[in-house]
C-alpha cells in the first residue's frame, strides 16, 4: 500500500528555500487510488483508539484530517496559523526545519479529557506536531495519536515525542 503512495509523491528541489527538497503530495492527491489509500491507512491505524477529535494542522493536515475524522466518527478540530480563527484562541510558537512559526486553536475546541488524534501530511523536525500537542494539552485535550503521510526520518522528528510513550505514532511513507 505505501509503495503506490510513495510513487505518487514528487520532489521539488530548493523549495521553500535553497537546500530543501520539498515532498509534494499534490500528485498523490490527484490520484484517487493514492488518496483513498492514505485516508484508509490513517483510519485503520487509529480505529480502535476511541478518538473524540481529529486535529488537522494547516493546511495539508485539513485534507487528510477531515475524511479520517468522518471515518472515525470523530469531530474535526482546526489548527491554524495566527489570525485565521475568529473566536478566543490559544497560541504556541515553534521552530521548523526552515524557520519559525506559530499556530492557534480555539480555546473551546476540545473539552477536557477528550482524546485527540493529530493528523498532518509530513513529520520533519516535529516542531509543528509538538506545538499542536502543546495546544491540545493547554486546552485540556489528551493526545491519543499522531498520524503522518510522510516522515523524513533523517531529521529525527520522532524523538520529540519520546515522552508520549502511550501515544500511537505512525507514518505511511518514510524517507
Amino acid at each position: 500500500m505505501p509503495e503506490l503512495v510513495k510513487s505518487r509523491i514528487r520532489d521539488i528541489p530548493n523549495f521553500p528555500k535553497e537546500g530543501i527538497i520539498f515532498k509534494d503530495i499534490t500528485t498523490a492527491l490527484k490520484d484517487p487510488e493514492a488518496f483513498k489509500r492514505i485516508v484508509n491507512y490513517l483510519t485503520a491505524e487509529f480505529k480502535d483508539l476511541n478518538i473524540d477529535y481529529v486535529a488537522g494542522i494547516e493546511s495539508r493536515g485539513f485534507i487528510f484530517g477531515a475524511p479520517v475524522a468522518y471515518n472515525l466518527g470523530a469531530g474535526l478540530v482546526i489548527i491554524r496559523k495566527p489570525g485565521k480563527l475568529p473566536a478566543d484562541v490559544e497560541k504556541v510558537s515553534y521552530e521548523l526545519e526552515y524557520g519559525t512559526d506559530s499556530i492557534e486553536v480555539h480555546k473551546d475546541a476540545i473539552e477536557p479529557g477528550k482524546r485527540v488524534l493529530v493528523i498532518d501530511d509530513l513529520l520533519a523536525t516535529g516542531g509543528t506536531a509538538a506545538a499542536t500537542i502543546e495546544l491540545i494539552e493547554k486546552i485540556g485535550g489528551v493526545p491519543a495519536g499522531l498520524g503522518f503521510v510522510i516522515e523524513l526520518c533523517f531529521l529525527d522528528g520522532i524523538k520529540r515525542f519520546e515522552r508520549y510513550n502511550n501515544t500511537k505514532i505512525v507514518s505511511m511513507v518514510q524517507y
